[in-house]
This record gives structure tokens, sequence and C-alpha cells, in this order.
């Protein structure tokens, strides 16, 4: 570890293959609290190049535990949270939208980075328990049409990582990991993301991976379409910059979006927005990410088609039942 840090506080880069050798170091407990904290402080004073994510990226997801769901070919909505805008559970809301129009998810997901309740949180809050046994997972896609899979349980060997990470106390490169390493690898994705700097990156690294994919990032700082501006979408097919007026919605206030001081509050939007009894602003800013989602899933489909399709979800309580449906498998023994 040693020569990576003087490297690292030279501004020197590592290659892929150093990156890959050295967070499986890391993982696996080969350096002590000191050498980890220098070696992640280190990237909050320099950028990370597309090598050393990509190979932080492969260490990762050789160490998870893989899942495979491919027979059900899910896509993941998931964001790398990190913009500190403290909005309620749009991905996750959005992905039950996707999931209730007939789209089949394995969402990947966390406990809160820049909000106050993360996807993890507001699932335990209505009781749904985690779970990496494949079987559970299969039988949640085959009758909710959606799955989750709640990151600690199939990335063990993080553990060494995670006091340090919570002591530091500050976002570190492992927030830009998280939409790259579903251990179900989905051949649909889509990704919001903090910075545009990042988005950049993905968009580089995505070139070379075998999906469909659609990363965004709202104008204004969000890791989401966030209706607070416009937003830069980056896919398969280019990029473009797409304003909530092309999309049928107006531009909203960041105070409409805000998911409260507590994991109650939070929920309380979340279930709000499920009965259909959210705000104007709070179903549209989830129609959108689901609409673009929908989209990315099936290119035959615009963006207006997605939308169209997100709506009728959460209008006709389809959204809804998936959701009720995954908390209740999830309370069920393991299949036989």
């Amino acid at each position: 570890m040693k020569e990576i840090l003087q490297k690292l506080t030279q501004f020197r880069r590592l290659d892929k293959a150093e990156a890959r050798q050295v967070l499986t170091n890391l993982a696996r407990g080969a350096y002590n609290p000191g050498q980890m904290a220098a070696f992640i402080t280190s990237y909050l004073m320099r950028s990370i190049t597309i090598e050393e994510l990509d190979g932080f990226r492969e260490a990762m997801l050789d160490l998870c535990i893989k899942v495979d769901l491919s027979a059900y070919n899910p896509m993941d909505l998931c964001g790398t949270g990190g913009d500190d805008k403290n909005t309620f559970n749009i991905s996750t809301l959005a992905s039950f939208v996707v999931a209730g129009a007939g789209y089949p998810v394995a969402k990947h997901g966390n406990n809160g980075v820049s909000s106050v309740c993360g996807s993890s949180n507001i699932l335990a809050h209505f009781g749904y328990r985690f779970t990496n046994n494949s079987d559970m997972l299969k039988k949640q896609l085959e009758n909710a049409n959606i799955c989750f899979l709640h990151a600690p349980l199939f990335h063990p060997a993080m553990k060494n990582v995670a006091p340090v990470r919570k002591e530091l106390g500050v976002k570190t490169f492992f927030n830009m990991l998280g939409p790259l390493v579903n251990p179900a690898s989905p051949s649909r994705q889509l990704i919001g993301v903090f910075s545009l700097k990042l988005a950049r990156l993905y968009g580089y690294l995505h070139q070379h991976l075998d999906k469909r994919y659609a990363i965004i990032h709202s104008l204004d700082g969000y890791d989401e379409i966030s209706l607070t501006s416009d937003f830069k979408m980056i896919t398969n097919q280019g990029e473009r910059i797409i304003s909530p007026e092309e999309m049928g919605f107006r531009k909203i206030d960041p105070e409409a979006i805000l998911g409260g001081d507590t994991i109650e509050e939070a929920a309380g939007i979340f279930e709000a927005v499920l009965n259909g009894d959210g705000t104007d602003a709070q179903n549209n800013v989830v129609i959108a990410n689901a609409g673009v989602a929908i989209h990315t899933y099936d290119a035959q489909l615009s963006i207006e088609e997605g939308i169209s399709k997100a709506r009728e979800s959460l209008a006709s309580g389809n959204a809804r039942k998936s959701f009720k449906k995954l908390i209740e498998l999830s309370l069920e023994g393991i299949p036989a």
C-alpha cells in the first residue's frame, strides 16, 4: 500500500489492474484502518479516472455474491446518491411504477447516502425482509415483477471498509460504484449520477458494457430527473439535454420533492404517492423517471409512450399492488 499511496499523492494514476487489485486487498482486510482511510481520502483530492473506476467495478463484482436473474431480463433503476438534495425516494417509487407497468425490475439499493432515507431504509420501514436467496428473489420477480437487492447482503467483503467510511463521514468514490455493481448484472439500466463529470465517466465506461442504458443528471445537481431543471441524458444512441416541458411537465420548485427529516416522514410521502394521494409534483417526478426507464427498457417506445405507461401504472394502482406483493412475499419462508 505504501507504493500505491506514494503514487496517488504524486497525482499519478493507477491502471485498471492496479485499481482492481488494491480494492480487492482493501475488501479482504489486507490493509490497516489508517492505510484504508489514506487511500479513500486521496480520491477526495484528485479526480478518479475511467481506468480506476472500471478496475474498482470489476473488483466489486468479483467479490460479490452473484445472483442469476437473466431468465427474467430485469432492469435496475439506481442512483449514485451523494447529491445532498434530500429528495424523497423517487427512484424506488419509480421502480415499482415500472414493475406495475409490466417490466421486471431487480432494484439494487442501500441505506441513505445523501438523504435521510435510502431505498433500503424505506423498504425496511414497511417490513420488507432483505434476502440474497436466489429462489426467494426469483419468486418475487415472478409474482411481484420486482425484487430488491440490499447491497450489504451481496457485497459482504465491504464490511472491512464500512467502519472507515462511517468514521470519515464524507462522500467517497464508493458512492460512485453502487449503480455499477448490481449483483444480477442487469442488461438494462436507468442510472442517476450526482455530477456531469461522473456522467461522462459513466458514459465512457458503458460504451464497453453489453447493456441498454440511460445515464441521467439534472443540470442543477440531482442524481435523477428532478423536473427542477433540464437534465442531461446519455444513452447507447448518444447524449442530449431534455427539458421538463419537452416531456409534458412543468418545472417544479426543489422544495416540492424534499423527503423530510425522518424516515417516518419519507415513508409518509412514499405511501401517499403509491396510494394516489401524492402531490402533482411528487407524482410527476416519479412518472418522469419511470417513463424514461420504460423507454430505456423498450427502445421501440418513445419517452412520451413510456411516460404514458408509467402514468397508467401509478393511477391504476398496479404500482401499489407490486409493492404490497413484494412486502408480502418477503415475509414468506424459502420456497421448496
